[in-house]
């Protein structure tokens, strides 16, 4: 990402290898360093023009860290003792979140919980530093985000936490998963237990033959639910990676305001938020290729009036494809569908919302409301 501080034109420096180039020409001015350990690289600062430069949760030695602020150098340093980075420069693994699940703690003992228990921890005291750090951490995912979604057709999946694995519902949505994988789109989902995680595990097999698919769902519809063990939902996903490796790309967008929801362990790259709010409108507003509402609850009702909203006055572009699966969820047991098409009425969102019976016919629909 690239912008100007003044006359100095901005450079985010994100990993060693970028630090090491700038560093080579002579100049870090203007740039923006985001959670490097530079510890290892006192010398280069020493003599490296670093005037303007914002050093965000980078490490490097006292003799360093004292040159580049009088250089002219702008530092936040870590903060320790915390549980997360809120200046991470990339979204977490699946690895980085249950760190640590096979150890004596089990989950609780992860980064995932821990970070959990310091939200609601800090949240109740009102401090406003916890809530800058919150604050920092989602807007530097949200950049995270954008960069390595940029040029990518993204399609959302949405649909509700209890959803058990073994289910005929599971097995649908990990099924619908892997056919827009394979047809060329990125799945992201709400990063979740239930149907979010059943379409991230099918992207994560997209690139395997449909066995593999079913031997994964027999495996994990032994622990078919995240209560009463994280750790063992957990566990049963890490052995379904671990079987069969290098899955397919992802997106999840979880959050800790749902903090007995854990972030499933299929989606590779997951950006879990504090803010709700902010992960909401942060993974419709980058559904371009359209958005699937499996049967939900409240939240997937939420999710499917903040796209329509979206659509309704234009405010993310050309309306995006809405695709409602489930037919008798969606007009008599929750009957969104009816005030979904009276609001669109005669806008341009009507031609771009649709309800079908099954997974199976969301390709289709959503070729048809496409633009193009």
């Amino acid at each position: 990402m690239a912008g100007t501080a003044g006359s100095v034109p901005i450079r985010e420096i994100r990993s060693l290898e970028e630090f090491d180039r700038a560093a080579l020409g002579g100049s870090l001015a203007g740039c923006r360093l985001q959670a490097l350990d530079l510890t290892e690289r006192t010398f280069a600062l020493l003599v490296v023009d670093s005037s303007r430069a914002v050093f965000l949760g980078c490490r490097m030695e006292p003799q360093a860290l004292a040159h580049i602020r009088a250089g002219g150098a702008l530092v936040f340093p870590p903060i320790p003792g915390l549980p997360f980075d809120p200046y991470r420069a990339a979204p977490y693994t699946p690895d980085e979140l249950y760190a640590g699940l096979g150890d004596g703690d089990g989950y609780p003992g992860t980064p995932d919980a821990l970070t959990y228990a310091w939200s609601r921890r800090t949240g109740a005291d009102g401090d406003v530093l916890s809530s800058m750090l919150r604050s920092v951490h989602d807007d530097a995912l949200s950049d995270a985000l954008d960069e390595l979604m940029r040029g990518a057709r993204v399609v959302g999946v949405m649909g509700g936490h209890a959803m058990e694995r073994g289910s005929l519902a599971y097995a649908g949505a990990a099924r619908l998963g892997r056919d827009l994988a394979r047809s060329g789109l990125t799945v992201a989902t709400g990063g979740g237990p239930g149907a979010m995680e059943a379409a991230n595990l099918g992207a994560y097999g997209a690139p395997y033959d449909d066995v593999m698919l079913v031997k994964a769902l027999d495996v994990l519809a032994k622990v078919p639910a995240f209560a009463p063990s994280v750790g063992e939902w957990a566990a049963a996903a890490m052995a379904v990676r671990d079987r069969w490796p290098d899955g397919g790309p992802s997106y999840g967008l979880p959050t800790w305001f749902y903090g007995h929801e854990p972030p499933n362990p299929f989606a590779s790259h997951i950006a879990k938020f504090f803010a709700n709010a902010t992960r909401e409108d942060g993974l419709l507003s980058r559904c371009d290729a359209g958005v699937v509402f499996l049967p939900g609850a409240a939240g997937t009702v939420q999710e499917v009036f903040d796209a329509a909203t979206a659509n309704y006055y234009g405010s993310r572009g050309e309306p995006a494809p809405m695709v409602l699966v489930d037919r008798a969820h969606w007009t008599t047991t929750l009957p969104v569908w009816p005030l979904l098409t009276a609001l669109a009425g005669q806008r341009p969102m009507a031609d771009r919302i649709a309800l079908v019976d099954s997974v199976r016919d969301v390709p289709a629909a959503l070729a048809r409301l496409s633009w193009g």
